[in-house]
């Protein structure tokens, strides 16, 4: 961990939060991401829609920095790691493998969410386990959709959750890491990908990513 990061410690288990919006946890060396999104700007100029380039690559790199930066043996993916069928163009999938013979060792775990199902599964050579929602990993479930399951704290995606800071005189929106009592949400993973600005409730703790920094909100207190 650096200066960089923020930690918390959610269900008694210490996380620390990366300012490439994914978290990692120590004591089972696993690196936990949501929503990645791959193939999604290639799926959009698929249908004629002009989007930025090389996306995958950005992502991907991140992906890199976090493996170096925290020796993870792991990562589980918490859904939607592909984002359309149409978006499984060639460059995306040999970027992918090409990362995946760089990190042959490590352990890819997929729980699929809403857009897994319409992409279709990741590529055999990938090597990635899948698995369907809750994957109790004590004392968490590990899930896509940021449902409470009763006996376990939940880490999950799906929200792209933005936290909205407003100033004096305007006001910036910065994707977020979101804990709530039972349930904590990621930030979308991915290069290319939108946001939802959350309303926490009291007592909900909050860290934003900014720049290359993550902070923590102040508490909204009880009305």
């Amino acid at each position: 961990m650096d200066a960089s990061d923020a930690l918390v410690v959610v269900a008694g288990e210490e996380l620390i939060l990366s300012p490439h919006k994914a978290l990692f946890w120590p004591r089972r060396s696993t690196l936990i991401v949501a929503d990645a999104h791959f193939g999604k700007a290639a799926s959009f100029r698929a249908r004629g829609v002009p989007v930025p380039e090389a996306t995958t690559a950005v992502t991907l790199a991140a992906l890199d920095a976090l493996i170096a930066r925290h020796d993870a043996r792991r990562i589980v993916f918490l859904g939607d790691f592909l984002h359309a069928r149409d978006g499984r163009g060639p460059h995306t999938l040999a970027a992918l493998s090409a990362w995946r013979s760089r990190h042959a060792r490590l352990a890819l775990v997929l729980v699929e969410g809403n857009h897994d199902a319409s992409a279709g599964a990741p590529p055999a050579a990938l090597g990635m386990a899948l698995a369907t929602e809750p994957l109790a990993d004590a004392p968490f479930a590990l899930c896509h959709l940021p449902v409470p399951v009763p006996g376990r704290y939940v880490l999950a995606g799906h929200l792209h959750p933005a936290c909205r800071i407003a100033g004096r005189r305007d006001a910036v929106r910065l994707p977020c890491f979101w804990f709530g009592a039972h349930v904590g949400v990621l930030p979308a993973f991915g290069a290319f990908t939108g946001a939802h600005t959350i309303v926490p409730a009291a007592g909900d703790r909050v860290y934003v990513v900014a720049g290359e920094r993550v902070l923590r909100v102040p508490e909204r207190q009880p009305a």
